[in-house]
């Protein structure tokens, strides 16, 4: 009894040392990108100062984005004037083959006038989404040649120096996202 004990007290704290909240090696630590909008390249160097809310997302989503989208509208309309001129929020497409930045830029000013939608090639948003730690799979195409992307839900905070600060993920209270945007703020 007493060896099962003490078996069963090494696995618990081998799986506490798994658990502790240390910066695994290779953890996702976002980074600097430029991709396309309809007013041109948007460069994230560009926007040191500024808090960002970076979101992979697509035109087409039918659940996710728009509620994503909605509760990022709802957090920098929490924000003051000022606070919201010093955050932007930038929706990244993994649907590089039917998102132009046209439809992007429409799509995302429906949700809040100072969003802005990004795309570039599937070679480029790979690797930012990749960089954030985001996920994203075209499913195969249906009979009728429309298709689905699954993608991460989650909205990307990054600090005035460029530095990804937090992952909040769908379902996270508006006070909380404006909270955690307050905290960067210079």
């Amino acid at each position: 009894m007493r060896r099962l004990f003490i078996l069963l007290s090494l696995c618990l704290s081998l799986l506490a040392a798994c658990s502790e909240s240390r910066s695994p090696i290779g953890a996702p630590a976002g980074g600097d990108f430029v991709l396309q909008s309809a007013a041109g390249p948007v460069d994230t160097k560009t926007l040191r100062g500024k808090v960002l809310l970076i979101f992979f997302g697509y035109t087409h989503c039918p659940d996710v984005c728009p509620a994503s989208l909605a509760a990022g509208a709802q957090a920098l309309n929490a924000l003051t004037a000022d606070e919201r001129a010093r955050t932007r929020m930038i929706m990244i497409s993994v649907d590089p083959d039917r998102d132009t930045p046209e439809q992007l830029k429409d799509y995302a000013a429906f949700f809040h006038p100072d969003m802005l939608g990004v795309t570039g090639s599937a070679a480029q948003i790979e690797v930012v989404a990749r960089s954030f730690g985001a996920g994203y799979l075209r499913q195969p195409a249906r009979a009728d040649g429309s298709y689905a992307v699954d993608h991460t839900a989650n909205t990307y905070l990054v600090d005035p120096d460029g530095k990804l600060a937090a992952t909040i993920s769908l379902g996270t209270p508006t006070a909380d996202i404006a909270a955690a945007i307050r905290k960067l703020l210079p």
